[in-house]
């Protein structure tokens, strides 16, 4: 399928180009999982905790990237929604996070909407193109950490 053309061309920033290019792909999960009441971020979170859950929060920070702060606020939200809850742990000092059986039945409806958009965005962006984005998320995430790292 060709590509129609964009509405604004790319910046001379690649953060900003990424930028938009998150919010692009942010949008078009957001729309497929509409109905199932599921953003994007919180499937990925339910699915990450369902797989490798029950879990703490640090080990859920480092396995999805996110920092502890941000990912602290959107376990709050699907606490909220019963999608989540705490679980016994070994260490009392620590929160260990693991999903209900309505997150669960959550994560399966919204599972064939979610493989529906992959095969789209497969079928529209060309193989290489997909390659090279994973090529440039390891990149920059390694780059990010050799930045912590000299930080430190």
């Amino acid at each position: 399928m060709p590509a129609k053309s964009s509405l604004q061309k790319p910046s001379a920033c690649v953060c900003m180009n990424i930028r938009r290019a998150s919010r692009a792909i942010t949008k078009i999960y957001d729309q497929a999982l509409e109905s199932t009441g599921l953003k994007i971020t919180q499937f990925s979170l339910l699915k990450n905790i369902d797989a490798q859950g029950p879990l703490n929060v640090s080990a859920l920070a480092r396995l999805v990237t996110l920092d502890r702060t941000t990912l602290v606020r959107n376990l709050k939200l699907l606490e909220t929604a019963g999608f989540i809850e705490n679980t016994p742990s070994d260490d009392p000092r620590e929160r260990q996070i693991g999903i209900t059986e309505h997150g669960r039945r959550s994560v399966g409806q919204a599972l064939p909407h979610w493989k529906n958009v992959q095969q789209q965005i497969k079928k529209h962006v060309a193989p290489e193109y997909l390659h090279a984005l994973d090529q440039a998320v390891t990149a920059l995430e390694d780059l990010a950490a050799d930045r912590d790292e000299l930080a430190a």
